[in-house]
């Protein structure tokens, strides 16, 4: 028997007219694949384990079916945990867009902040929540959150969850939760970890597969500069003077060098906001603020906003320092080109970060472009090839390099070796 085909509209999916209405004013034009296959399983009432990339539309396939059975003023029913902060107030804010048109309310409860409003929309039995693992577990055990009329149960990158040790809180809010209810697990990766803490979660769930692990979003170009360490700041602005970067997300590898690079950018008038785990979470909340109304151009972040960070409009994102996991490379360049836009993703590589950038093209199946700015480069110029007409001397390999040991080969040499060029 042949597949049925994709919908191709959201009307094709069977939904409301007030949902339908609801997509339209976010200007959803057609569901994408991850929307296409979770929301008629869902709306079917199984169990879906989603295995899909950041920026592929996870949380309208996870929250369009389940806001279509619930019903205002019955308590919660719909729980969404999520890893970060950040995540959690973006899964809320995309949700409320959802509600139009509907007295359904929804709020987010993470660390960090007052206890206040999120006792008041738990006692006043808001049908929606997400929220992180930690701070919801404390509100389970100090009684002020009931869970035993949640029919949907959500995780939302599952591997992540697990990465930060939050297995322990997933297992105990499980434990609560009704037996019936409907649980819907995402996860951008599926590690043995997450594989086994699906197959516990669910019951005869429909595994859906949008993409491909290692896969990127359509419509980014990628490309990878050689740099001298010492010429990050100086290459990083003169890409800025380039038209068409207008809003720019730059991923350091440490708070300190995205502290200082923020620094550096503003002494330059370039108007910078930063976000990381020492910052607070207001400052934090205002730096993604400014940047998402285009208030500041540049937002310099730690892995922190790698997942998560959904802003409209993210022209380029540059990876100022190599990703260490290969999969954080695909997270972090999936914050540009989302929902079928366009972007570029711009990666620094110096002579030491090779290995990490062989790593990434291993997981992402192919090589990136590389682009070479003799004022920057890391290799510079070839060197002269001294080795013709010396007799006795022969090279054991076929670029000249001898029986070197790695820890003496010149910049120049490394990058030949591993094909850099």
């Amino acid at each position: 028997m042949s597949e049925a085909p994709a919908p191709k509209t959201f009307g094709e999916l069977g939904l409301s007219e007030r949902i339908l209405a609801a997509i339209e004013a976010q200007g959803w034009t057609r569901p994408t694949p991850i929307q296409q296959k979770t929301i008629p399983t869902s709306m079917a009432g199984k169990d879906v384990v989603g295995i899909a990339q950041t920026g592929t539309g996870k949380t309208g396939a996870f929250m369009i079916p389940s806001l279509e059975r619930i019903e205002a003023g019955k308590g919660l029913q719909i729980l969404v945990l999520a890893p970060t902060r950040e995540l959690a107030q973006q899964v809320s804010e995309d949700t409320e867009l959802l509600c139009k048109g509907s007295s359904l309310r929804v709020a987010a409860i993470y660390g960090g902040v007052k206890y206040g409003p999120q006792l008041d929309a738990l006692e006043q039995g808001y049908e929606i929540i997400a929220a992180t693992p930690g701070r919801f577990i404390d509100h389970l055990q100090r009684g002020t959150a009931k869970i035993d009329n949640v029919r949907f149960f959500i995780l939302d990158e599952a591997d992540r969850m697990l990465d930060m040790g939050f297995r322990p809180q997933i297992e105990e809010v499980m434990r609560k939760l009704r037996k019936d209810r409907q649980t819907l697990l995402f996860s951008a990766t599926m590690p043995h970890g997450v594989h086994d803490l699906a197959l516990r979660l669910t019951k005869d769930a429909e595994w859906i597969e949008a993409t491909p692990p290692g896969t990127t979003a359509d419509g980014i170009e990628e490309r990878v500069y050689s740099v001298k360490p010492e010429k990050k700041p100086d290459l990083l602005l003169k890409l800025l003077a380039d038209a068409g970067w207008d809003q720019v997300l730059v991923f350091s590898r440490t708070k300190a060098g995205a502290d200082v690079l923020e620094t550096r950018l503003g002494r330059e008038g370039i108007k910078t906001a930063v976000m990381h785990s020492d910052r607070g979470m207001k400052e934090r909340q205002r730096a993604l603020e400014l940047f998402a109304e285009g208030k500041v151009r540049v937002l310099v972040a730690t892995d922190v906003a790698q997942r998560g960070l959904d802003v409209d409009g993210i022209t380029h994102v540059v990876n100022y320092d190599v990703p260490m996991d290969p999969e954080d490379y695909v997270h972090r360049i999936g914050r540009t080109g989302r929902a079928g836009a366009t972007g570029v993703a711009v990666t620094f590589v110096t002579a030491g970060d090779l290995g990490h950038l062989k790593s990434v093209e291993h997981h992402l199946g192919r090589p990136i472009e590389r682009i070479h700015e003799p004022d920057f480069d890391y290799a510079g110029a070839p060197r002269e090839d001294h080795s013709r007409g010396q007799r006795g001397r022969h090279s054991r390999s076929p670029r000249g390099m001898g029986s070197k040991k790695a820890g003496d080969l010149s910049p120049e040499e490394l990058a030949a070796l591993l094909n850099f060029d």
